[in-house]
């Protein structure tokens, strides 16, 4: 159980600080679809794939000390940003855990808006469809969102990026 909670810590680590808990399922999501190690279940959501297990875990190890939750008002809703405590580094002193390349995917992932993350998450929700089923996908679930064309080449653009980093 606690190796899980640890592979989390390790991707709170290697990204600094989290800024979303939108953005964070998509980087967490993102990270295991590049086949990091993570165990979640992510079923597809409004804002696209989400895992009620992450959330759980995060909640587990933000009461136990391990990483700091603050709450922010913005404008009509809240935000949240995460970081690792002190006693969080120490946990991950005692359940080291290798994840090669980690860091740079994440430090990446963290660097881009929320929007465009959920657009790849989505993008790689449906990855066993061909491309042009992929697309239809997004402008049908992701209406609101208004995509474009270029976001989504963009987006298939990135997920190669990361790919790279992932085997570099």
């Amino acid at each position: 159980m606690l190796k899980d909670h640890a592979k989390l810590m390790s991707a709170f680590l290697a990204s600094g600080e989290i800024v979303g808990r939108k953005k964070l399922q998509k980087m967490i999501f993102i990270a295991k679809k590049l086949t990091f190690p993570f165990q979640e279940k992510f079923q597809f959501h409004f804002y696209g794939p989400y895992s009620e297990e992450l959330t759980l875990r995060v909640e587990e190890l933000h009461n136990m000390g391990f990483i700091t939750e603050v709450k922010e008002k913005k404008g009509g809703y809240f935000q949240y940003r995460y970081t690792v405590t002190e006693e969080g580094e120490n946990f991950l002193e005692m359940y080291k855990t290798e994840m090669p390349h980690l860091r740079d995917c994440l430090t990446d992932m963290n660097e881009k808006p929320s929007r465009f993350l959920e657009l790849v998450s989505t993008i790689l929700y449906f990855d066993n469809l061909p491309k042009d089923e992929v697309k239809e996908k997004v402008f049908t679930l992701k209406s609101k969102q208004k995509y474009t064309e270029e976001e989504i080449e963009e987006a298939y653009g990135y997920i190669e990026s990361l790919q790279k980093k992932k085997v570099q």
